[in-house]
C-alpha cells in the first residue's frame, strides 16, 4: 500500500470531452503522479483524499462543498466562464470561492476579477505546451486555423464573417482557408456555424480531432483565429505560440493577460472587419506576420512545461502540508507555506 499523498483532481470533462479542462487535469495529473497517487473524475465520491485540485467554481461546486465540509483543503482553478459570467451571479460559484484553501488564475489578468480580499491566497498558474518547431506551411493556401467546439463563448461565428470582407482570390500565398477543429458542444451555435461555413468553400470542417492530431494542424498554420468572448487562460494559444504560430485574439483580459496588452494581433470582440483587416495585412505584409510571430516568442517562457509543473507540484505540497497540520494532534501553529 502506497504512503504517497492522495490529490484527487475534479474535472468537469474527461477524455471523451477532449477540451481544454480535460487538457489540464491531464497534464497535472501527470505532474504529480511521481509523488501523489492522483485520481481524475468528474466528482468527488467520498473516497479518502489528502487534498482537492478542482477545475471549474461552478461545475464542480458540489465535489468543492462536500470535500470542504470534511476540513480537506481544496483549490479551485478558475477558467474563463468562473471569472468572467459565473462568480458575478451563481451562488454555488461564490461560495467555492469562500470554500477555497487556494484560488488559481491562469494569467495574469485573472486575479482583478476577484475582490481584493481574496487576492491573498490566489496565484497565477500559467498552463504549458512542449514546444515544437514551427511547421511548412501549406504553399497553395492561405491557412487560418480555428480551434474550439462550437458554442457561444468562443465565438466562431466573427471568424466566418470575417471571410465576407475578404476576397476570394487566389494571391498572394494563395487564397484563404478557414479551417476549423471541434466538436458542436452548443447545437444552436453549431448550426448557425455549419449553414454560414456550407455558402463559403474556402472553410474546412474537420471535426474533433485527437490532441496530437490538432497540434500538427496548429504547427503548420499561417494564423490561430481566438475570437473568443471570454478565455481563463487558452490551451490553445499556448500551443500556437509554442509552435511559433501568431495568434489574432479578441482583446479580452483573459487574452491580455497571456499575450500581453502590447501584443499587436488584437482585435474588438465581435469586429469581424477588424480582423479581416488584421488577416488581410498579415497576408500582405510578412513584415507583419513576423513582427507578430517574434511577439508570441516572446512571451513563450510563460507557457514552459518545467515552470508550470513546479507550480502546480508547489500547490499540491502546500495543500498537503495545509492537511497534514491541521489534523496532526496538538498542532499549534501551521508551518509556513511554501512560496
Amino acid at each position: 500500500m502506497s504512503d504517497r499523498p492522495t490529490i484527487q483532481i475534479i474535472s468537469p470533462a474527461l477524455a471523451d470531452a477532449n477540451d481544454g479542462n480535460w487538457q489540464t487535469a491531464r497534464r497535472w495529473s501527470d505532474f504529480l503522479a511521481r509523488d501523489y497517487q492522483v485520481h481524475v473524475s468528474r466528482e468527488w465520491d467520498g473516497t479518502g483524499a489528502d487534498a482537492m485540485i478542482a477545475l471549474h467554481a461552478r461545475r464542480s461546486a458540489t465535489s468543492i462543498a462536500a470535500f470542504a465540509a470534511t476540513g480537506g483543503p481544496v483549490a479551485v482553478v478558475l477558467t474563463g466562464t468562473d471569472l468572467y459570467r459565473d462568480i458575478r451571479t451563481d451562488a454555488s460559484a461564490q461560495r467555492s470561492l469562500e470554500l477555497a484553501s487556494r484560488l488559481v488564475v491562469l494569467q495574469e489578468r485573472g486575479i482583478d476579477e476577484l475582490p481584493a480580499r481574496l487576492h491573498p491566497r490566489t496565484e497565477v498558474i500559467y498552463q504549458s505546451a512542449r514546444s515544437l518547431a514551427p511547421g511548412r506551411p501549406r504553399q497553395r493556401s492561405f491557412d487560418l486555423l480555428l480551434v474550439g467546439h462550437l458554442r457561444d463563448e468562443k465565438d466562431p461565428l466573427t471568424a466566418l464573417r470575417a471571410l465576407v470582407h475578404l476576397p476570394a482570390d487566389r494571391q498572394p500565398f494563395g487564397g484563404l482557408r478557414l479551417i476549423h477543429i471541434g466538436g458542436d458542444k452548443d447545437p444552436s451555435t453549431a448550426a448557425v456555424f455549419r449553414q454560414a461555413a456550407g455558402g463559403d468553400d474556402r472553410v474546412q470542417m474537420l471535426g474533433a480531432l485527437p490532441h496530437a492530431s490538432t497540434r500538427q494542424w496548429i504547427r503548420r498554420a499561417r494564423l490561430l483565429l481566438l475570437p473568443s468572448k471570454m478565455e481563463g487562460g487558452a490551451n490553445v494559444l499556448i500551443e500556437a505560440v509554442t509552435a511559433g504560430v501568431p495568434v489574432l485574439a479578441s482583446r479580452i483580459a483573459g487574452s491580455v493577460g497571456m499575450l500581453g496588452a502590447d501584443y499587436d494581433g488584437y482585435f474588438a470582440l465581435g469586429d469581424d472587419a477588424g480582423l479581416a483587416a488584421l488577416i488581410r495585412r498579415c497576408r500582405l505584409e510578412p513584415a507583419f506576420l513576423d513582427h507578430l510571430r517574434v511577439q508570441c516568442t516572446r512571451r513563450a517562457p510563460l507557457f514552459e512545461p518545467r515552470r508550470e509543473r513546479a507550480a502546480v507540484r508547489r500547490l499540491a505540497h502546500n495543500l498537503v502540508l495545509r492537511r497534514a497540520a491541521e489534523t496532526a494532534p496538538h498542532a499549534a501553529n501551521p508551518p509556513e507555506q511554501h512560496r
